[in-house]
């Protein structure tokens, strides 16, 4: 191996997502780190081992050190679909189940497939893999991770389109980080091994810029540090024979419930990624509540847009409710208190309003009224130019 090949952390295996199938995930912060080079090596090695291993799908980005690591490997051809006039290949999910291998390698996690496919992601081409009890090595970048995404916006200026739930994350067998130094990275950049020549400039002139790459490799590995801690918690506790008997001290323990409040506005797919990173930290539960306007001018507008903001929720696996009430803050409140909610998320206007100056302004609302409930604040940052 030469020595512009990262090296790389494993991290402690978790639940699979099912007995049958095994779901290993390469994890790394930038294009170019060696996540494919590093999987397509275990899957020559469980190939030397009998193992039947194919490639359900694989982009070689012109890379040659890497496409030399897929020969001796079955590939799977990819399905064509004409889109717009111009043909696209696609990973070709059933093909592969009717294959049936033993472990079917997937490149590029976080794709979004051509209209007409028969799932809109490959994430879900790979969970119809996993159901179907095909094991499944893959990869991703850090800044795919869904929850992640308004922290990449700040450090990058760049809003990352394809992402993936972290509960898909989380669900893996195995997640191996991937890592290089920046100066590694950068070096093969330049050198033209990640892209060509003109593509390499533009990439150093943006996204691969030092401090970023920096600031992402950073984020990567908290992130493998925090995946350290819940897996091994996790493992801990299904070691333990016993259960721990109830305590008075155990029994008056508050346990983290979560609720965000979702609006119309924007800022609200801001606030359930935050809530969403929170509740995983805290090993809370987590719901996302909007309530429904009365009836009239602008309604369905108004009703609309929270139940598009609450079926993002529900993709990141945040419990939903969508409650009736002519008073939003009391509405709020009393769902709080019947539901023991510890914590409040609520997104802070752009704008100013004079109802804030009166004190009748919702946020402030809630915050007066909420007793013995945490209200958190949460104010949407903007990326100086």
């Amino acid at each position: 191996m030469s020595s512009s090949i990262p090296n790389s952390t494993e991290l402690g295996a978790g639940r699979p997502r099912s007995a049958r199938a095994r779901f290993q995930l390469f994890l790394g912060y930038a294009a170019g780190v060696g996540k494919t080079y590093r999987m397509l090596e275990e899957a020559q090695q469980l190939k030397r081992q009998g193992r039947d291993i194919v490639i359900g799908y694989f982009e070689p980005h012109g890379r040659k050190d890497t496409i030399e690591k897929t020969v001796g490997l079955e590939i799977i051809p990819t399905k064509k679909i004409n889109y717009r006039g111009v043909t696209l290949q696609e990973m070709d999910t059933d093909a592969i189940v009717r294959r049936h291998p033993e472990i079917c390698v997937v490149d590029e996690l976080a794709h979004t497939n051509v209209p007409g496919s028969q799932h809109a992601k490959r994430w879900e081409d790979v969970l119809a893999l996993l159901d179907a009890g095909i094991d499944v090595m893959t990869n991703m970048n850090i800044q795919h991770l869904e929850s992640l995404n308004d922290k990449v916006f700040q450090i990058s200026g760049v809003r990352v389109r394809e992402t993936v739930p972290d509960w898909m994350v989380k669900s893996a067998t195995e997640v191996v980080m991937v890592d290089a130094t920046t100066e590694a990275l950068l070096n093969r950049l330049k050198r033209g091994v990640i892209y060509a020549p003109e593509q390499a400039r533009r990439a150093l002139e943006n996204f691969f810029r030092e401090s970023t790459l920096v600031s992402l490799r950073e984020l990567a590995l908290r992130q493998t540090a925090h995946e350290l801690d819940v897996r091994g918690t996790a493992e801990v506790a299904e070691q333990t024979s016993e259960p721990t008997p109830a305590t008075p001290e155990s029994e008056k323990r508050i346990v983290d419930r979560i609720l965000i409040y979702v609006t119309p506005d924007p800022s609200s797919a801001v606030l359930i990624r935050r809530g969403r990173r929170m509740a995983d930290y805290l090993g809370a539960d987590c719901f996302a509540v909007g309530v429904s306007p009365p009836r009239g001018d602008g309604a369905g507008e108004h009703l609309q847009a929270i139940e598009t903001h609450l079926n993002f929720a529900k993709n990141l696996h945040i419990g939903t409710r969508l409650l009736e009430g002519a008073d939003p803050p009391q509405t709020i409140l009393a769902f709080a208190r019947q539901n023991q909610i510890t914590q409040i998320l609520v997104s802070r206007p752009r704008r100013r309003s004079w109802g804030r100056l009166l004190g009748t302004d919702l946020i402030l609302r809630i915050v007066r009224e909420a007793k013995n409930i945490r209200v958190i604040i949460v104010a949407e940052r903007w990326r100086p130019r």
